[in-house]
């Protein structure tokens, strides 16, 4: 089983920008896909970034192409996103998630079998 922590979340005006990362255990890079969620208040749960399993390639929301960077260190275990030009929509409850599915989606949600807590990010205009 894949254990998955976020962090970096925080607050930030309009046009900032925030870290998040996520610390992983049990994760292969080689067979796991890997990715950013984000539920905001009264919404559902939406895929933002991904990086696909072998690392072959990463997977971006429209809404965030252009603005959002997603990155994996398998030295260190970990997955960031470095989140740039911020928008009050872009606020939400952050969570990081991995699959092992052999075929898959990155924007449908029960694909991915491991979730962490989640973090914070809010974003004020």
């Amino acid at each position: 089983q894949v254990q998955l922590a976020e962090s970096g979340g925080g607050s930030v005006q309009a046009g900032g920008s925030l870290r998040l990362s996520c610390a992983t255990s049990g994760y292969n890079w080689r067979r796991n896909y890997i990715a950013w969620f984000r539920q905001g208040p009264g919404k559902e749960r939406e895929v933002v970034a991904g990086i696909y399993s072998g690392g072959i390639g990463s997977y971006y929301a429209d809404s965030v192409k252009g603005r959002f960077t997603v990155s994996q260190d398998n030295a260190k275990n970990t997955m960031d996103l470095e989140m740039n030009k911020l928008k009050p929509d872009d606020a939400a409850m952050y969570y990081c998630a991995a699959g092992d599915k052999s075929r898959y989606r990155f924007d449908r949600v029960t694909d991915f079998s491991d979730w962490g807590q989640g973090t914070e990010v809010v974003v004020s205009s």
